[in-house]
């Protein structure tokens, strides 16, 4: 194992908190982690990290190599993306919502595959935010608002929550002409962490909130849709996921004066000067791609 492997290793432990993560992370053994740890401790000859029985953290020698390595290993990629013709290799791991996903980064992903023939890249669908680093994941998209201030975060794009019907079921039950009008009216509910079956509205993060009686719960999009289309009641999504019905007019937008703030579109990926150079192209290309994406732009959610 090179000096410069050992760097990458130990940055990864440090960021990770922990050999298992920094394992998963790199896809290597917590055995060969911890070996090019002892290693690097070996050739420092002092500490780089305090043991505990739930995670790692730098001792002040480590915490100063830390630094010096994220500069280093950034350095060693810069250069070698300098070098013309070098290609870029390697495994490129993105996740991204199911539905959004499916239609709208898989594209992304392909393209990029096509402009860069050495890179693999695993796309992992999950309507939970994954963790970037507990599940060895470069880059994703979300949509929403986030707190984490430890990412990078490139905003591509909004959505906005539509609350929609089938043209029959309103024909049959009335438009509401305010969210207190939802009480009365059949809903379709998405569940979410909590119990609270509510839709926010309003213009502001803050405003009114109507609680729901929903006669049907369903966890999944698309049986959200087929069941809307189907007149079974009125339901809530984001704008990209009914762009196509509201066009065709299976849907119709109900309450659309009353819609909570948009939401951002983003690309996410670990911060700090040590970026790879596979990330970085992704980004760029997924950011470049996602300007002509319809569906996200700030007027197709109005």
């Amino acid at each position: 194992m090179d000096r410069l492997d050992e760097l990458a290793i130990f940055v990864a432990v440090i960021d990770g908190g922990s050999l298992a993560v920094a394992a998963r992370r790199l896809r290597r053994s917590p055995p060969a982690v911890s070996r090019a740890l002892a290693a690097l401790e070996d050739h420092a000859g002092a500490r780089l990290v305090e043991r505990t029985t739930r995670r790692l953290s730098p001792t002040e020698a480590g915490r100063a190599l830390a630094e010096r390595a994220r500069l280093l290993l950034a350095d060693y990629d810069r250069m070698l993306s300098g070098i013309a013709g070098t290609p870029l290799r390697g495994l490129l791991r993105v996740t991204a919502p199911v539905q959004f996903g499916r239609r709208h980064v898989a594209p992304v992903v392909t393209s990029f595959l096509d402009a860069f023939s050495e890179i693999q890249v695993e796309l992992v669908l999950n309507d939970r935010n994954l963790d970037l680093i507990e599940e060895g994941l470069d880059v994703a998209i979300r949509i929403g608002n986030l707190s984490d201030s430890t990412l990078l975060m490139r905003r591509v794009g909004e959505v906005r929550r539509f609350v929609v019907a089938s043209p029959d079921y309103v024909e049959r039950h009335g438009a509401p002409q305010k969210p207190a009008d939802l009480a009365g009216l059949d809903t379709i509910y998405h569940p979410l962490r909590s119990d609270a079956r509510e839709w926010r509205f309003g213009p502001t993060a803050r405003g009114p909130v109507v609680r729901l009686s929903p006669r049907l719960l369903v966890n999944d999009v698309e049986s959200q849709l087929l069941a809307a289309r189907a007149g079974r009641g009125i339901a809530r999504f984001l704008s990209y996921q009914v762009a196509d019905d509201l066009a065709a007019g299976s849907l119709v937008r109900l309450l659309a004066e009353f819609e909570p703030p948009p939401l951002p579109v983003q690309l996410v990926a670990r911060s700090g000067p040590h970026m790879p150079a596979k990330v970085r192209a992704f980004l760029d290309h997924a950011a470049a791609t996602f300007q002509d994406l319809a569906v996200i732009r700030p007027s197709a959610a109005t």
